[in-house]
């Protein structure tokens, strides 16, 4: 008979199988009304889930971290049933649970409107009121492919059909509406809080193949309460006042257009802030170890061919053809800094070597997937390479943790998530060789004491890596840097190195990145400071505003003074009222606005104000361009104001 083990470490046996609910009623009742599920040995599953047998046992509640997962997945089968109530012409074919929400595929001929959103929305609820039982059934090939048959769900259909022979087939079922599904679900729909909304409806094409017809999607989102509901509702609000698509077009810092999909117009106030980045980032290196290099646009499919790129990523390359041999546009730049290490004979003395590139890729994303900065077929990698032995691994990533921070915290993101994605099941190399990368890497987080989370599987086919994830001001969070382990690509491409015994080695190859892209970072970038963009990234720093043309002369010597000292100013001699030159000057988001008038002239002063309308009033020429030149170096550490 069962003997469960609880979180805490207690255990208790039953004389009987045992449901999870059952066990946590026994545990209390109090507990068994917040069950949603339960965590079996690990895995997730009903609370209907018979024990037979010694496992751990936890309870999921609307508390637990999973908890989110299984409530998404239940607002998808509820808002399934509430169309198919409404709309009994319409067939289901796929709803998941994704982040922040679920979607469902609709197949219709009348195209879902936003008050029909509303309808679906009111039909939910009452879902969720009558408190139907989801129950799980399994049936056989044939019995699963007829029941949906009975009901004329033919993309159902095709999707049983789609199984594996052999493999278990389960449907939930809710009330008189089923669907098939793995599970797990919650106990009945009055378990599914009503913290739930419908967003948007999409198109889809069925099984994303745009040879297939045209769906309808409805996006959804759900929470475990209103509270984070309204949260989430107030980040969406947020996020839609700094789209960076409309910011850079109102400040003029770039564009992009049908002619070249994905591709990015860089304007000139934008390529300063490119610019700037580029430069800072290249300083960085230099300081770090790093040698700068560049390798070609084109290169040979042979080449991809060998480092197991074209297998895995074919479908995302651009390919062209000269001379009766076939070329692809880069996507990535690490087989070409094998090229470049392979280059001379290398000794153990040359050890670590790290090879960085401001490295142009491109890759064919799929258009739909296109957004603005955020995901671009064009792109800059601040990329790097270490080329390393094993006993190396854990102390470049460390210094390169140590280099990340730096980073981060100039551009002013001091929150970050550590997650360190473990080997696949599908993985080239020893499982000596993953141990210890696994370990260089967890010790390589545990030596700065860095709180981190595993996610077992998830790693790369050919090593373990780490992520590092950003946090924006509106909470949201974005994946940038990335520290990886290859043991695979080095051998491919005939990389090796002599060791202190004169015998060839393969090198460890440590795949790193900190922004990601430029073009994605500068995104970030964007919205998380809504176009404030910090002093010394500002693509103009400070604007000069005569009040009358009396004062032109001295407004010149400002500026001239300005640029001298390496900051980035203009000047508005424009004859309009002083007004309206600030506030324009103030929406396009310049950090400071120099006015001068007769009283400056006359004291050779400036009188100062902030693009958020603070008057600071009257200070020397000399006094602000040392106080600014120190915000500038000090990457806002020292504020001007202080």
């Amino acid at each position: 008979m069962p003997k469960i083990t609880l979180p805490d470490g207690s255990q208790h046996q039953f004389d009987q199988p045992v449901t999870v609910m059952q066990a946590a009623r026994y545990i209390g009742s109090g507990l068994a009304k917040a069950t949603l599920a339960g965590k079996v040995n690990n895995k997730i599953v009903d609370a209907s889930y018979l024990i037979k047998e010694d496992v751990t046992l936890s309870i999921i509640t609307s508390k637990s971290g999973e908890a989110l997962e299984l409530i998404r997945h239940d607002a998808a089968h509820v808002m399934a049933q509430a169309v198919q109530e409404l709309y009994p012409d319409t067939q289901v074919t796929i709803g998941p649970a994704i982040e922040n929400g679920f979607y469902y595929d609709f197949a219709r001929e009348q195209p879902f409107t936003p008050d029909d959103l509303l309808s679906i929305e009111a039909r939910m609820e009452k879902i969720v009121g009558r408190n139907l039982p989801i129950e799980r059934q399994e049936l056989s090939r044939e019995q699963a492919i007829s029941a949906f048959q009975e009901i004329g769900e033919e993309y159902k259909v095709q999707i049983i059909e789609a199984i594996p022979e052999g493999e278990k087939i389960s449907i939930y079922r809710q009330g008189d509406w089923f669907d098939v599904c793995r599970g797990p679900h919650l106990p009945s729909t009055g378990k599914l809080p009503k913290a739930y909304k419908l967003m948007k409806i999409a198109g889809a094409y069925w099984r994303g193949d745009s040879n297939n017809k045209m769906l309808q999607r409805i996006y959804g989102t759900a929470w475990a309460d209103k509270k984070q509901l309204r949260q989430y509702l107030h980040q969406l609000e947020e996020a839609e006042k700094r789209d960076h698509r409309r910011i850079g077009k109102k400040q003029n810092l770039f564009h992009m257009q049908e002619e070249a999909p994905g591709m990015v117009f860089w304007h000139y106030k934008g390529w300063i802030i490119y610019k700037t980045i580029e430069n800072y980032m290249r300083e960085k290196l230099r300081t770090h170890g790093y040698k700068e290099i560049n390798t070609p646009q084109v290169i040979d499919y042979s080449l991809w061919e060998k480092s197991g790129h074209v297998s895995k990523f074919s479908d995302d390359m651009f390919s062209v053809e000269s001379e009766g041999k076939n070329f692809a546009i880069k996507p990535m730049n690490c087989p070409c800094h094998i090229q470049v290490f392979n280059q001379g004979l290398k000794s153990y003395r040359d050890l670590p070597l790290r090879l960085a590139e401001f490295g142009s890729c491109h890759r064919n994303e799929l258009s739909g997937a296109l957004h603005g900065l955020m995901r671009v077929r064009g792109f800059t990698q601040d990329d790097a390479h270490i080329f390393c032995t094993e006993e190396q691994i854990q102390p470049e990533v460390s210094g390169f943790i140590d280099f990340l921070h730096e980073v981060y915290l100039d551009f002013g993101f001091k929150e970050i998530i550590y997650r360190l994605s473990t080997r696949p099941e599908q993985r080239v190399g020893s499982d000596k060789n993953w141990d210890k990368a696994e370990k260089a890497l967890a010790d390589a987080l545990d030596s700065h004491d860095l709180p981190w989370k595993e996610l077992p599987g998830e790693g790369a086919f050919y090593g373990p890596k780490i992520e590092f994830s950003l946090k924006d001001c509106i909470g949201r969070i974005w994946q940038c840097g990335t520290m990886q382990v290859d043991f695979s690509m080095p051998g491919r491409l005939d990389a090796y190195y002599v060791d202190e015994h004169s015998e060839k080695q393969i090198p460890v190859m440590l795949h790193r990145a900190i922004l990601g892209s430029f073009e994605r970072f500068i995104g970030i970038l964007i919205e998380n400071h809504a176009g404030s963009l910090p002093t010394w990234l500002s693509p103009v720093q400070v604007a000069v505003i005569n009040i009358t043309g009396r004062h032109e002369e001295y407004a010149r010597q400002v500026l001239d003074t300005l640029v001298k000292h390496g900051i980035r100013a203009e000047v508005d001699f424009r004859n309009e009222k002083i007004g309206l030159k600030i506030r324009e000057l103030s929406m396009q988001r310049v950090p400071f606005q120099l006015v001068v008038g007769n009283k400056e002239v006359q004291e050779k002063t400036v009188s100062l104000r902030t693009r958020n309308g603070t008057d600071m009033g009257s200070m020397p020429m000399s006094i602000f361009v040392e106080r600014l030149v120190q915000e500038i170096d000090s990457h806002g550490r020292i504020m001007l104001g202080d």
